[in-house]
């Protein structure tokens, strides 16, 4: 069987109560996404339920962590995915405050055109630089 994805669809809700009011507030957001290269799909996913989990979350978030990846050690490695950067550099603080950062973010991000995400060991983080959108299609 064969099959090409070029759109997803995502969506999440979330149902919360306030106990003095006895009442229900129900939240529901879906996001209908394109996918010009249907290999970065899971990363198209990642980021798009991370946009929605960011809407769902009615609390004030604490400011982002500074942290500057240029200060921190990157290996290149070659995955099922293609090459993306790892890094393991656990006694650098920017590296320290990154792992921060991304605990706030659920262990996946996006920032300054890279998709970062924690591995499942809690201490390795990897990172793979986002193709630049070219323009619209047109369906």
């Amino acid at each position: 069987m064969s099959f090409k994805i070029s759109k997803i669809v995502i969506g999440k809700g979330k149902t919360t109560t306030d106990e003095k009011q006895s009442e229900w507030v129900r939240r529901y957001y879906e996001v209908e996404a394109i996918v010009q290269d249907e290999h970065a799909i899971e990363v198209a996913k990642a980021s798009i339920e991370g946009l929605i989990d960011g809407w769902l979350t009615n609390q004030r978030k604490e400011p982002a962590e500074t942290w500057d990846p240029a200060k921190i050690k990157w290996t290149e490695e070659e995955g099922f995915k293609g090459k993306y950067d790892k890094s393991e550099d656990v006694n650098n603080p920017e590296f320290k405050a990154m792992l921060k950062d991304m605990q706030q973010h659920k262990g996946r991000m996006a920032r300054e055109g890279y998709f970062y995400w924690v591995f499942e060991n809690g201490s390795t983080v990897g990172r793979k630089q986002m193709k630049k959108k070219t323009g619209q299609e047109t369906p």
